[in-house]
C-alpha cells in the first residue's frame, strides 16, 4: 500500500435507513400512467415493465446486499480542489501493479465496472500473468453517484483535471495508466491530451474527437442535415434506429437538463424510467435487457443514482459539455498524443458496417483516428455500449493488451 493510500481513512457506503424508507414510500405512492397502447414500448418503457420493477423495488430488492458487495472494496471520499469525490479501489496483486484510473459514462455507475476490477487487479486469479496487475481506482464521476454535491459548471474535459489532480497530488502516482468509456472515454481521452506526459496510455471504448460536444447542434447527431434520398433501404433504416437510439437523451440533457431533473429528483420510478430505456436501448440485449441486467443489477445501479441524488446533476454534465466547449491544451498532432488503446462492438456499428474488422478499417479511414496515437485496436461481436459490464473477459484483456506492450518498467 503506498504511503499516499494509508493516510486516507476508508469510507464504506452505508445508506441510511431513513433514505431506503423514504425511497420505498415514494415508490408506493406513485401515481402510474394509463400508458394504453404502449405494450410494444413504442413511446418508451411500457407501464407494465417498469411497474413490476418498481414493486420488486419497494418490497423485494435488498439493497444491504449489495452494499455488502461494493464493501468487499475498498472505498474513499477525498476533497480534490474543491470537488467531492467518491471512489473505490483494490489493490493490485503482483509485483509491481500500474496505478489506473477507470471512468464510466451515463446513465452508468462505479458499480459498472465491478466485473473488471478483480481481473485487472489481480490477473494471476484467473489464469493471467501477475505483471500485468494494476491498482485499480474506480471513481464516481463528479456530479454522479457518491461524488455529490458538485460544481454546477462541471464537464468531461474539467473532470480531467480533477482526476489528473487526485492520481498525482491526493495519491501520488507519478504515472498511471487510464480507461474508459462513453463520457469517461472523453475523460480519458482528455488526459491522453493534455497529461501524455504522465500517463503510461489509455484505453477507451470509443474513439470521439474531443470536441463532439461542441457547437449549436450537439443535441443532435446529425448537426441538421436530412437523411439523403438516396441512401439504400437497410442503411436507411439503420441510421434512424441509431438517431431513435440517442436523440431523446441527447436533446433533453444538452437543453433542459434541470427542468427534466425536477421530476426524476422527486420520483424514484420517473428517474428509473428514464435511465431503464438507456440500459435496455444501449445494450446488446436482443429486446430483453434482463438478459444484460438482471432486477438486482438494475436496482442496485438505480438506487446508487437516487441515495447520491445525483440524478440532475450528472445529467448536467451533457449541457455544460455543450455550454462549456472544449479547446486544445496544444496543436501537436495526434490530438491525443498518449498512446491509445480502443475496443470496439459491433453493436454499435455505423450504416453499412456489419463485422468488427469493417468496424476497425472504417475507423482508420475516417478523420477520427488522426486524432489518436492509436496503438491497439480490437472489436468484438458481441457486446453493447456498457462493454465492461456486457463482455468482462474480452474488454479486461483488451485494456491488459494495451498496457502490456506501453510498461517500459513492467517486470520481466
Amino acid at each position: 500500500m503506498s504511503a499516499a493510500i494509508a493516510r486516507l481513512a476508508q469510507d464504506p457506503i452505508a445508506v441510511t435507513d431513513d433514505v431506503l424508507d423514504d425511497l420505498r414510500s415514494r415508490i408506493r405512492s406513485t401515481r402510474w400512467l394509463t400508458d394504453d397502447g404502449n405494450e410494444d414500448g413504442h413511446y418508451g418503457v411500457p407501464r407494465t415493465t417498469l411497474q413490476e420493477l418498481a414493486e420488486y423495488w419497494a418490497d423485494g430488492y435488498d439493497w444491504r446486499a449489495a452494499e455488502r458487495a461494493m464493501n468487499a472494496y475498498e472505498h474513499y471520499r477525498v476533497d480534490v480542489s474543491g470537488v467531492p469525490i467518491h471512489f473505490m479501489r483494490k489493490a493490485g496483486v503482483g509485483p509491481a501493479p500500474t496505478p489506473l484510473i477507470l471512468s464510466h459514462g451515463w446513465p452508468w455507475t462505479f458499480w459498472h465496472w465491478s466485473k473488471v476490477i478483480d481481473r485487472l487487479a489481480d490477473p494471476g486469479a484467473f489464469g493471467g500473468d501477475p505483471a500485468d496487475a494494476f491498482e485499480v481506482i474506480v471513481p464516481s464521476l463528479p456530479g454522479f453517484g457518491y461524488s455529490t454535491p458538485t460544481a454546477p459548471d462541471m464537464n468531461f474535459w474539467k473532470i480531467a483535471d480533477v482526476w489528473h489532480n487526485l492520481m498525482t497530488e491526493v495519491l501520488g502516482h507519478q504515472k498511471y495508466a487510464a480507461g474508459g468509456c462513453d463520457v469517461g472515454a472523453l475523460i480519458t481521452g482528455q488526459l491522453g491530451h493534455k497529461y501524455a506526459d504522465e500517463l503510461y496510455g489509455i484505453h477507451i471504448g470509443s474513439a470521439l474527437k474531443l470536441d463532439f460536444f461542441n457547437g449549436d447542434r450537439a443535441w443532435d447527431l446529425s448537426g441538421g442535415r436530412p437523411i439523403p434520398e438516396d441512401m439504400p433501404a437497410p442503411l436507411r433504416a439503420r441510421q434512424v434506429a441509431i438517431e431513435r437510439r440517442n436523440a431523446v437523451h441527447l436533446a433533453a440533457q444538452v437543453l433542459a437538463p434541470s427542468t427534466l431533473a425536477y421530476g426524476l429528483s422527486d420520483s424514484p420510478v420517473g428517474m428509473l424510467a428514464w435511465i431503464l430505456e438507456r440500459w435496455d436501448k444501449w445494450s446488446d440485449d436482443d429486446g430483453d435487457v434482463l438478459t444484460v441486467f438482471d432486477r438486482d443489477d438494475i436496482l442496485t445501479h438505480a438506487t446508487i443514482y437516487w441515495t447520491g441524488q445525483s440524478i440532475g446533476s450528472s445529467m448536467r454534465t451533457y449541457a455544460n459539455n455543450n455550454r462549456y466547449p472544449w479547446t486544445p491544451s496544444h496543436d501537436r498532432v495526434p490530438v491525443i498524443e498518449a498512446p491509445t488503446g480502443i475496443t470496439f462492438v459491433d453493436y454499435e456499428n455505423p450504416p453499412g458496417i456489419t463485422t468488427s474488422e469493417e468496424r476497425i478499417d472504417s475507423f482508420l479511414a475516417s478523420d477520427r483516428a488522426a486524432w489518436y496515437n492509436h496503438t491497439s485496436i480490437t472489436g468484438h461481436p458481441k457486446g453493447g455500449h456498457f462493454t465492461p459490464w456486457e463482455i468482462p473477459e474480452d474488454w479486461a484483456n483488451d485494456l491488459v493488451k494495451t498496457f502490456r506492450a506501453l510498461r517500459t518498467d513492467r517486470p520481466s
